[in-house]
């Protein structure tokens, strides 16, 4: 029997029986779409979602692993996006979250923080605590019927899966890695304020929307809290701090029968799976295997069925040759067959990984873990 991609996804994340494994990514960067385009994926397909082109979920055949209508946890309303500075291939921005950036115009990462509103208390209260304010009706939908109706439908052909928000990358963020750090020593009153002021926004956000009913998939976090030496708060203050306030949001989250809850971290994450864990978020996303060895194989032998994983395929062997990949692949089979893991790229696929690597990495990956069953199509018969 086929399922959906719905059906698939819950299966999966609870070791029970399915049609196949889901046949997912994360992603690319802006600039591999750009790079592929010359290499003979067609100028249509794009990463962004645009109404007059393909985007390549449905070109490539992927599975959805999130999505639908929700409520929304994050700044509200949101600082004006503008251009403050243009420096020819660079251009200093203003994003959604105050954060003034320097950012390449083209074959961009990371962008470097010029400058940050978030400096003391008094900037706290005037920009950034309104805007967690979980009464403004811009955070809820306007069409609540229509909403619920999705929501409350088992059959759905994809998961909906609610933003838990962020409790220390949001802060990190918005202040610089650099201030956060010596916030928690010279001000710990302070930046428990600011952790709980977002846990008390996203409760009673998620809370609301949970008494309105419906069967929700999986809540999902954003850290990106750690790099390729460990994370970026101690196991200490993590404890003392965010801890809390993970198992508010989750504790909340599993009352409504919402049992799978995701952070996307990038970095070596070891020294925090087991403080997450005990927070209950149960699932690791998007498992960057990096300089530092992260593995979803030794993660599962080392914590057993309770942690539940997403990615974990290395982004840089697609750049190297088919046979590379191809162990790869295989070296996750068992995984996957195993459920609680749906394996894909372990970040946003970079440039430097040629179209026709990418589409033989799809192949393997159609034929090994989807198992050739109940397949979606890809466009221009697979290139």
């Amino acid at each position: 029997m086929m399922m959906t991609d719905r059906e698939r996804f819950v299966a999966t994340m609870h070791y029970q029986p399915r049609d196949r494994a889901p046949i997912c990514d994360f992603g690319f960067w802006p600039e591999t779409i750009v790079e592929w385009h010359k290499q003979g994926l067609p100028r249509n397909v794009t990463f962004e979602r645009d109404y007059n082109a393909i985007h390549t979920d449905a070109f490539f055949g992927m599975d959805a692993y999130s999505g639908g209508p929700g409520v929304s946890v994050m700044l509200r309303p949101p600082f004006e996006v503008k251009v403050i500075e243009d420096r020819g291939d660079h251009e200093i921005i203003q994003q959604a979250d105050g954060v003034r950036v320097l950012r390449k115009k083209y074959m961009s990462s990371i962008p470097h923080h010029v400058s940050h509103l978030l400096t003391d208390r008094e900037s706290w209260r005037k920009y950034y605590k309104p805007r967690l304010d979980p009464d403004n009706p811009d955070r809820y939908p306007t069409d609540w019927e229509k909403v619920l109706a999705v929501w409350k439908d088992t059959k759905r052909p994809h998961p909906v899966v609610f933003n838990g928000g962020s409790l220390f990358g949001w802060i990190r963020d918005w202040m610089g890695l650099e201030n956060v750090a010596m916030v928690i020593y010279d001000d710990p009153a302070w930046f428990e304020e600011m952790v709980t002021t977002i846990a008390d926004c996203v409760v009673t956000v998620l809370g609301r929307a949970f008494e309105k009913g419906g069967v929700i998939d999986a809540i999902s976090f954003w850290e990106d809290m750690c790099y390729n030496a460990g994370p970026l708060i101690s196991p200490e203050h993590f404890r003392r701090f965010l801890l809390p306030q993970y198992q508010r949001i989750t504790g909340l989250t599993r009352r409504y029968g919402v049992d799978v809850a995701w952070v996307d971290c990038d970095g070596c994450i070891d020294a925090l799976i087991p403080l997450w864990l005990e927070g209950g978020v149960n699932c690791m996303f998007p498992v960057e295997v990096g300089t530092w060895g992260g593995d979803p194989v030794r993660y599962r032998k080392q914590y057993g069925k309770q942690l539940l994983m997403m990615g974990g395929f290395d982004k840089r062997i697609l750049a190297r040759g088919r046979r590379d990949i191809e162990k790869e692949v295989d070296r996750l089979t068992p995984l996957v067959e195993e459920g609680g893991y749906i394996g894909f790229c372990d970040h946003r696929v970079p440039p430097d990984v040629p179209l026709a690597n990418y589409m033989h990495y799809l192949r393997c990956v159609r034929e090994r873990w989807g198992k050739g069953i109940n397949l979606k199509p890809m466009g221009e018969a697979a290139m």
